[in-house]
């Protein structure tokens, strides 16, 4: 979800934060272990969300089952709520998101996935200094114009050698776009530069940087980068792209019914599957378009 400087509303909780946050404000806490046996997410997320959605969805699931979520873990830009659910055995401490609308959905259709929802920009968090001993954010910090506010908010409320685990579209997002790169080989350049401004525009991306960008950003917040990996070859980024719009029918089916997917079955997504399985067992890759961070607050 897109974190905004201009929000002007103060923070709302669903929970009382004190049982969540006062049990480990000096470390120490709890160690929420990953499930040794991993859950074929994308079976799971494809009954659940558009095609294209479900498959970055479930690969970057994937990645955090064998990190350490020290507790209390903070979800910052939880949205509707939808991925944590389905990616952590265990309830996070606070989901944390500016807007009202999926917070909702988070707290009706997820209600397991976290023990407290609030509403608050990322910039200016309610919480005391060194709340938490963990951090999630994914696919979030692209959207935030003001990164760097949020970034070093996010520093202030995670205590020292707190891991600090994200993932954003990379350096490669754009000039990776099928189509741009179609117009591009037919001599048509600017009009592949403006189809890339019109995809960044509707997929609402402020960054899409390179890992020397973010170390030097993550530095200045406070946080050192402890590894990264790229991940989402250039073939699973077009199926994303077409995505968008063959896509669109699905975003009719919420609008009337409240779900994505109006057959959830195997006779219906058996063939999708099928075709999305092998990228999503091989995501990682030296020219993915996304990049996964493992970052530490510095203490």
């Amino acid at each position: 979800m897109v974190f905004t400087p201009h929000l002007r509303v103060p923070p709302r909780a669903y929970l009382n934060p004190i049982p969540a946050l006062a049990h480990n404000r000096k470390g120490g806490g709890k160690i929420a272990t990953m499930p040794s046996e991993q859950t074929d997410f994308l079976a799971t997320q494809l009954k659940e969300l558009p095609y294209f959605r479900a498959f970055l969805r479930a690969v970057e699931s994937t990645f955090y089952q064998d990190l350490p979520l020290p507790q209390p873990t903070l979800d910052l830009g939880c949205g509707d709520g939808h991925f944590a659910a389905r990616t952590f055995p265990r309830p996070l401490d606070v989901g944390l998101d500016p807007w009202w609308a999926p917070l909702q959905e988070a707290r009706h259709h997820h209600s397991h996935a976290y023990r407290l929802l609030t509403q608050a920009d990322g910039a200016a968090m309610p919480f005391p200094d060194r709340a938490f001993a963990s951090a999630v954010s994914n696919s979030v910090l692209e959207h935030i114009p003001h990164l760097d506010a949020v970034l070093a908010e996010t520093a202030r409320v995670l205590q020292p050698g707190a891991p600090f685990y994200f993932c954003v579209p990379n350096h490669r997002f754009l000039e990776t776009l099928s189509i741009g790169r179609a117009l591009d080989k037919m001599g048509l350049r600017p009009l592949g530069n403006a189809y890339r401004a019109f995809f960044n525009r509707i997929s609402r991306h402020h960054h899409c940087d390179d890992p020397a960008t973010w170390e030097t950003r993550l530095n200045r917040a406070g946080f050192d980068v402890v590894t990264w990996w790229h991940y989402f070859p250039p073939r699973a980024l077009h199926i994303l792209e077409w995505g968008h719009y063959f896509g669109l029918p699905s975003l009719m089916v919420k609008k009337l019914t409240g779900r994505w997917i109006l057959a959830p079955t195997q006779w219906n997504l058996g063939w999708l599957e099928r075709r999305l399985r092998p990228l999503y067992e091989n995501p990682k890759h030296p020219e993915g378009v996304y990049t996964f961070y493992v970052a530490r607050r510095r203490g």
